[in-house]
């Protein structure tokens, strides 16, 4: 008898939402190649709004779902959840009275080790079940460090790419690009071992495992592509944003409804319409709303480029002042501090744990 696939939520909702989002974006690079492969577009006012405002940010906010606004998580970790925020802020002004830039750059690097960990704890969720040798398990690990620090090294060692983290200057850059035939090389082998090693463990077992191999493909495809293929802004905030944002956002959704339907009375006042009949609508709202409220500080404060979306924002007065945005920007990307680092702690779940 095969044994069933470790999907988290089901079969389909896996698939479309957490494994399907890289391959929606290659799917949507093939079907309109002159509109994302030009390595001169930016990012357009509509791409903007729908990758970074309601994907990227939004995604920040869906973290309140399984953190402050979840009962039962918040009174496991109190502590975390009410000092996290305050300690993160200190540290973010301390950081920002060196200068700009290294706040951007130590945001930026935040947000990497975020990406990247947020890939490795897919595959681990997806292979919770497999019977494997503790070699087997290093060379998943392997390759999906592999799978995202390749792209990375070859942006820091290439030094030509037409986009960045945040802003220009964020990541460090060293230009070698004679390691890159060297860096090229071990990456391949690696694949080729993976592959080798998948073939061999599928054989012996008689059972592949479908999602973790496709979060594996998936992550390589979105972060290669993204990074090293296409050198465009366009493309690299729609691999890099749809791929993280869309999968995360569902895990919470499918983690929140899960705990509603085992714990009733842990879900009270607006999570009971957040996980009822129609609730993704309120959830998206909320996170929505929240993501709006939060890139309009930004715009109308700070950078002042979308004014169009945020034009409710200008009765607000604006202060050049250093001293306050020293306080205000290590203030506004507070949330964004916060979900990186509670991100670490609510998503540590044992091999056998699932969310269904």
């Amino acid at each position: 008898m095969k044994a069933k696939q470790p999907w988290l939520n089901s079969a389909l909702s896996d698939s479309l939402f957490v494994i399907g989002p890289p391959f929606y974006c290659l799917l949507a690079v093939l079907l309109f190649p002159g509109f994302f492969q030009s390595t001169t577009n930016e990012v357009s006012l509509e791409a903007w709004v729908i990758l970074i405002l309601l994907i990227d940010v939004g995604h920040v906010y869906s973290t309140l779902f399984r953190t402050y606004f979840d009962k039962q998580s918040f009174n496991q970790h109190r502590q975390l959840f009410l000092y996290a925020p305050l300690v993160a802020f200190l540290v973010s002004l301390v950081l920002y009275s060196f200068g700009s830039l290294v706040f951007w750059r130590v945001l930026a690097y935040l947000a990497v080790f975020h990406f990247v960990r947020q890939q490795y704890g897919l595959m681990r969720l997806y292979s919770r079940h497999e019977k494997a040798a503790n070699w087997e398990h290093w060379i998943d690990k392997l390759m999906i460090y592999a799978a995202t620090l390749y792209p990375l090294l070859f942006w820091h060692l290439e030094g030509e790419r037409n986009f960045n983290w945040f802003l220009t200057g964020d990541f460090l850059a060293f230009k070698l690009p004679e390691m890159l035939p060297f860096l090229t090389g071990t990456y391949g082998l690696l694949v080729a071992v993976f592959i080798v090693k998948e073939l061999a463990f599928s054989f012996k077992k008689k059972q592949l495992n479908i999602p973790k191999n496709l979060i594996i493909f998936g992550t390589a495809l979105s972060w290669y592509l993204g990074i090293v293929h296409f050198n465009g802004d366009l493309t690299f905030t729609l691999f890099n944003v749809v791929s993280h944002g869309i999968p995360y956002m569902a895990l919470v959704w499918f983690y929140g409804r899960k705990q509603h339907r085992s714990e009733t009375a842990s879900s009270s006042g607006i999570l009971k319409y957040v996980y009822g009949a129609g609730g993704i609508l309120v959830f998206l709202g909320i996170i929505f709303g929240l993501a709006f409220l939060e890139e309009g500080l930004w715009d109308r404060f700070v950078w002042q480029e979308h004014q169009s979306v945020f034009s409710g924002f200008t009765f607000l007065p604006l202060f050049q002042d250093e001293v306050f945005l020293t306080f205000l920007i290590p203030f506004l990307a507070l949330p964004q501090l916060t979900h990186y680092i509670l991100d670490g702690f609510i998503w540590k779940v044992s091999r056998d744990k699932t969310l269904n």
